[in-house]
């Protein structure tokens, strides 16, 4: 059973579960034990166990709002904490907040509040992701063409930023040279290939320049064609690199899901929201630039009817990776958490329930419905049927 230390915002205690999956393997009936926030044991249970699975918390690389706050129109720690407050209800315990293609000014308030949570802990922010604003206009999607712009000096100082977490960049390979993204690279950005009309030969360039990932693989990127492969047909075929993917049902077909699993190696599938401000809200629209955000059911738009972002959660993908996809849970479950956690370069520390892991776990129950939620051993969330 839970140890009722574990039940406060303590970042010490226990808990004895009937299952426990550690990141690669399946345990029955054993307890984990944190101290510091840090795992300090896995063992057999001596008693009772709690019903359910305990997992190692997700880690979202692609988060634009949450709670009814969208970060680029709320640069505030207030709206980071909602953001992390609404997404750890279905499990995530490390995003990356995510500002989308806005001006300088905008650029610089979310780095800043994004350092003021990292310096004062605040759980589950883990970094920083720029989407934007160096992207291509035919495939901009809902980002406004009035902020996409060349890469300046003046973004550049803002990526050399060191306070700011983990950092990852999202650009049009056609609008930023191998060059530029060697500059990225070295100011310790981690460069990442979407919103893209180019052709295969420049997305290669890219990645030979040192791009690692494609963010929200199918969606706003050239496609695979019979003489162009387009963006697609190379991040089906890089063996190196990592590609986020949407399972909402909305963003891609489940065949074309399917075909990016048995394309790329195991490992370099990664599940992201691209969350936008409704997720946990019963919210059906939001400001978004000029204009608004509609939600018809799980289904957000702009008002001109293209898809902006999404309502999913993590723990949503996981489910529709099992259900709909019949992925193995245990490598759902690894596309949610340690998948993440290596293509960001963290998986020492998270991303599994291991000894001297951070302590982010997530209790769900038979359905993947989560349960509990703890981020360094503190309790975050706990539904209401469980308290």
């Amino acid at each position: 059973m839970m140890n009722k230390q574990s039940n406060q915002r303590s970042n010490h205690g226990s808990i004895a579960v009937a299952s426990l999956f550690d990141g690669s393997n399946w345990h029955s009936n054993v307890e984990l034990s944190w101290q510091q926030g840090l795992i300090t044991g896995i063992r057999p249970a001596s008693g009772a166990v709690q019903a359910g699975i305990l997992v190692p918390g997700f880690i979202d690389l692609q988060v634009n709002g949450g709670g009814g706050v969208l970060f680029n129109t709320a640069p505030a720690l207030a709206s980071l904490n909602i953001m992390v407050q609404a997404h750890a209800r279905f499990g995530t315990s490390a995003m990356l907040p995510t500002v989308i293609t806005d001006s300088v000014t905008v650029m610089q308030q979310t780095a800043d509040v994004v350092a003021q949570a990292i310096a004062a802990k605040l759980p589950g922010v883990i970094g920083l992701h720029f989407e934007g604003p160096h992207l291509a206009v035919p495939k901009k999607g809902v980002h406004p063409a009035e902020h996409i712009r060349p890469l300046s000096a003046a973004e550049l100082a803002l990526y050399q930023r060191t306070d700011i977490g983990i950092k990852l960049i999202t650009v049009a390979p056609e609008n930023v040279t191998p060059q530029q993204i060697k500059q990225l690279t070295a100011a310790g950005m981690q460069v990442w290939l979407g919103h893209s009309n180019a052709d295969a030969a420049t997305v290669q360039q890219a990645l030979n320049a040192g791009a690692r990932g494609f963010t929200h693989l199918y969606n706003a990127m050239s496609p695979l064609t019979s003489r162009e492969p387009g963006m697609v047909g190379v991040a089906l075929t890089d063996t190196d690199s990592w590609c986020g993917i949407i399972l909402d049902g909305l963003h891609l077909h489940p065949t074309a899901a399917r075909l990016a699993l048995a394309a790329k190696p195991k490992g370099k599938i990664v599940l992201v929201t691209d969350a936008m401000a409704p997720v946990g809200t019963d919210d059906t629209e939001f400001a978004f630039f000029s204009g608004k955000v509609v939600r018809d059911g799980n289904k957000l738009t702009n008002e001109a009817g293209a898809l902006a972002g999404s309502v999913l959660d993590m723990a949503g993908a996981v489910r529709y990776a099992i259900e709909i996809l019949a992925v193995e849970p245990g490598e759902a479950l690894r596309m949610a958490a340690l998948y993440p956690a290596e293509a960001l370069g963290c998986a020492e520390s998270c991303g599994r329930l291991s000894n001297g892991y951070q302590a982010n776990m997530v209790l769900l129950n038979e359905h993947y419905q989560v349960q509990h939620n703890w981020i360094a051993g503190s309790s975050i969330y706990q539904a209401p049927e469980c308290q």
